[in-house]
């Protein structure tokens, strides 16, 4: 491979088809990790206490439920 006479120059050979080309999105913006998928790290305590990503589920879900139960405590009292 021939080094560019002037290194200013940013033109693309010929050879290179650009609509044949596909870019890739790497990293947390790539679309298999946006669609549908949340990825949370978990604390080794909790990892032992909900081992899998449906016990996590059931567990999220109970809480938005008795988040939903009017109780006798202000909602601001029971965040503390």
């Amino acid at each position: 491979m021939r080094k560019p006479s002037d290194p200013d120059d940013y033109e693309l050979r010929d050879e290179y088809d650009l609509s044949k080309m596909t870019v890739v999105a790497k990293g947390r913006y790539a679309p298999h990790r946006r669609v549908g998928k949340n990825v949370v790290v978990l604390a080794p305590d909790v990892v032992q206490a909900f081992p899998t990503d449906e016990a996590v589920n059931e567990a999220l879900r109970l809480v938005m439920r008795i988040a939903e139960i009017p109780g006798k405590y202000p909602a601001e009292a029971v965040q503390a």
